[in-house]
Parts: structure tokens; sequence; C-alpha cells
């Protein structure tokens, strides 16, 4: 029988790679996880301060486009499509970080389902707000008849790709709320374990879903979630039995017989 490889366990807190024996003492030697929710994983307000500030920084260069086109800025040594090409780019880059630093927030500290249209909203704003820094310059640049046919052609396609680009960035595929996030932490207790570029969160190091895995992060249900790890594996909701808890996937799609158990794996 091939030997078990042992898969190395990374500490959420501090980035410290330790074995899964060890991992099984440190966890013992905290004891059992409370059903209480812990103190957020970051500072949420400080990284929705920081997102709106990359926003107003892109309207701001959107603002600077609609100037280059009018005339109003105009740097000489630069043809007018480049100018405007540049503007774009910068205008896209602080609409993604913005974005990615408001669905962090959003992971730390969510929003309630109880009020669908603000929950909407609520994960929806760099969606919004790239729209926001786009559509108005492409509107305006479509109605400009003063500019040349090639740039106008060019420099609206442009405007168009990163519209899309900023708005599938910004588009947050997993959003989660404050019930979701609540059900999670009173239903399980003791440490999850995800994989680096995984989508979920397991209940054990073991879950069959691991096997590829040789990096694993370990850490609390609240962590899971703020690293983007908004579900449940499906295959340990299953085997431990685990209900009110959002999975990948519908666990009565799961057969038992798919389900491998933990001392199996082990």
């Amino acid at each position: 029988m091939a030997e078990k490889k042992e898969k190395k366990i990374v500490a959420a807190a501090t980035g410290e790679e330790i074995s899964n024996k060890e991992a099984e003492k440190k966890s013992a030697s905290k004891g059992t996880r409370t059903t209480k929710e812990a103190e957020p994983v970051g500072n949420a307000t400080g990284l929705r301060v920081g997102a709106v500030l990359c926003w107003l920084a892109a309207f701001a260069l959107e603002v600077i486009a609609l100037l280059i086109l009018n005339g109003k800025i105009a740097w000489t040594f630069l043809p007018l499509l480049y100018q405007l090409i540049i503007a774009l780019v910068l205008d896209l880059a602080f609409v993604i970080v913005g974005a990615q630093l408001w669905k962090k927030a959003n992971k730390i500290s969510p929003a309630s389902e109880k009020n669908p249209i603000k929950f909407w909203l609520w994960n929806n704003m760099g969606v919004i707000a790239c729209v926001l820094a786009f559509v108005p310059f492409i509107v305006l640049l479509l109605n400009n008849k003063e500019v040349d046919k090639k740039t106008k052609t060019i420099a609206t396609v442009v405007a168009i790709i990163a519209l899309l680009i900023g708005g599938v960035a910004s588009y947050d595929f997993n959003p989660v709320s404050i019930e979701q996030k609540d059900a999670a932490v009173a239903t399980i207790s003791g440490n999850v374990y995800w994989a680096p570029f995984g989508k979920v969160y397991h209940t054990s190091e073991d879950c069959q879903a691991l096997n590829q895995s040789e990096t694993l992060t370990y850490g609390t249900v609240e962590q899971a979630i703020a690293a983007g790890r908004t579900r449940l594996c499906a295959f340990c909701a299953k085997r431990d039995h685990i209900d009110g808890v959002v999975t990948d996937k519908p666990v009565e799609e799961i057969e038992d017989s798919e389900v491998q158990s933990v001392n199996d794996a082990a």
C-alpha cells in the first residue's frame, strides 16, 4: 500500500506551515470552538473607505478622459488616442482594486438578506461603480462630432472592453449574507480547512475533495469566509450530517457511497 502523503497546513493567522499532527495538537490545546461569533477578520470599515477612495479616483480619471476628449487637457507629446487609452486603463485599475476591497469587506461584515434590495445593492457596488466609471464616457464619446472616426472607434472599443473586464472583476459570484454566516458559525465549531485555490471550506483536512491539495489553510469559519470561501463542502456536510449551512451544491445530489469517511481517509 502506498504511503499516504502528508499535507502541509498553513495557519490562517500566521501563515506558519505545520504538519497534520501538529495541527491536531494545536487544535486540541485550544479546545472546542464556541458557537459565538468571533471578532471579524480585518477591518471592514477601513476596506470600504479604501474602496470608495479608489472609485473616486476612477471617476476623476473618467473626468480627465472627458477633458482630454474635449481638448481642455492636452498632452502635446502624445496623440489624442494614446491619452484616452492611458486614462481608461488607469480608470479600470482603480475600479478593479476598489471592487476587490469592497468584496473583501463584504466577506468580513456581510449585509442582511432581510432587505433584498439593499442586499443586492451592497453586493453589487463594484459593478455599479464600474458602470458609472465608463458608461458616461462611452455615451459622450459616441456623441462627439469633433473626434476623427478612427480615434472614436478605437477609444470606444477600449472603453467597452474596460467596462466588461471591470464588470466581471467587480461582480461577486459568491455573496454571503449575515444570516448565512451566523448559521455557519452557530453550526460548525472548531477549525475548518481550505485549499489555496479552492472555493469552499471543509470540516476535515481528510475530506476526499482535498486529496489533491498538498497545502491547506486552517482557521475558524469566520476566517474561511473572510478568505472568500463562503460555502461548506457538500461532501463534508453529507458526512457530518450538517444542516442549515450553505453548501457548494445540494447535499441531496450526493450518494452515501460517494462520501468517504474520515476514518477511511486517515
